[in-house]
């Protein structure tokens, strides 16, 4: 494919990595899992999305921060915990059909089929879309296609690392009173919501029931992210905090200073059954306020 001047190709043998350096926004996309690792309009004085500075760049191995691609299944496998965590799309290479380039954005598109090393895993035929705006605004769009004979079910998740000035002084504004899931530490309790918008003073891992946006407040950095989306049931928000920063080898310990997730997802209920020939998108957008 012939790239525009603004579009390389990097590391091409090893790790690919399309880089994007336009008047209006740079950023990065790995071919591995179509994942965005970085985004920042040329208006910001800080990166919009957090990427860790030891995340494992290696093909089939997923890449901590940026956005990865959650699919088909969210979490650990439901009925087999020695399959991927968090799904196949994401330790899969993609590969791009086109790249658009105009005065304000680029937008690229990506695709994944079915294939014998995704059937080892997950035994249905697909092919799954991803496409990608970035200028001012950051849009991930994600389209689930069946092309075979069954129906099957996924949960999903745009797993957005945020980047912020202290992780302490962050908070989330949308979700008060939304019925949640705490999944910290592994265990899954049901809460029927609080009155209080998401602040962190300890590890937070929640699977919240909402459709809406949020807006994460950062004082430390003087901005407002503002997180929309489309075609989902939940909205997932995750700090890993101390302890589990210190467990985590991709991530050094005292980077959970610095970000937060909010992700766009469809998990527990919001599960998604997707007939022969049948299609399902989800969309996640973030800007800068």
């Amino acid at each position: 494919m012939n790239l525009p001047d603004c579009v390389t190709l990097e590391n091409a043998s090893d790790y690919p990595v399309y880089v994007i350096r336009h008047p209006k926004v740079t950023g990065k996309v790995a071919v591995n899992g179509a994942h965005v690792m970085e985004w920042q309009p040329t208006s910001q004085a800080h990166p919009v999305l957090y990427l860790s500075p030891d995340a494992v760049l290696e093909r089939g191995k997923a890449i901590r921060g940026g956005i990865p691609i959650c699919w088909p299944w969210f979490g650990g496998h439901p009925a087999d915990s020695t399959k991927p965590m968090h799904g196949i799309a994401r330790i899969l290479d993609w590969e791009l059909l086109r790249v658009d380039v105009k005065d304000t954005h680029v937008a690229m598109l990506f695709q994944l089929k079915s294939t014998e090393a995704s059937r080892a895993h997950w035994p249905y035929d697909f092919t799954c879309h991803l496409g990608i705006s970035l200028g001012e605004k950051l849009e991930v769009s994600l389209m689930t296609q069946n092309t075979g004979r069954e129906s099957f079910v996924i949960t999903e998740a745009l797993h957005t690392y945020l980047s912020v000035g202290d992780i302490s002084k962050t908070v989330v504004r949308g979700l008060t009173g939304a019925k949640f899931v705490d999944t910290v530490g592994g265990q899954h309790t049901p809460h029927d919501g609080e009155e209080a918008p998401v602040t962190f003073d300890r590890e937070v891992d929640r699977q919240y029931v909402s459709t809406g946006g949020v807006v994460i407040e950062d004082p430390a950095w003087g901005r407002k992210l503002i997180v929309d989306k489309l075609g989902s049931g939940t909205t997932v928000v995750w700090n890993p905090w101390i302890e589990k920063s210190k467990r985590l080898g991709d991530l050094p310990d005292e980077a959970f200073h610095g970000f937060l997730c909010v992700e766009a997802a469809n998990a527990n209920e919001s599960a998604v059954r997707i007939s022969p020939g049948a299609e399902h998108v989800i969309v996640t957008t973030v800007s800068v306020g």
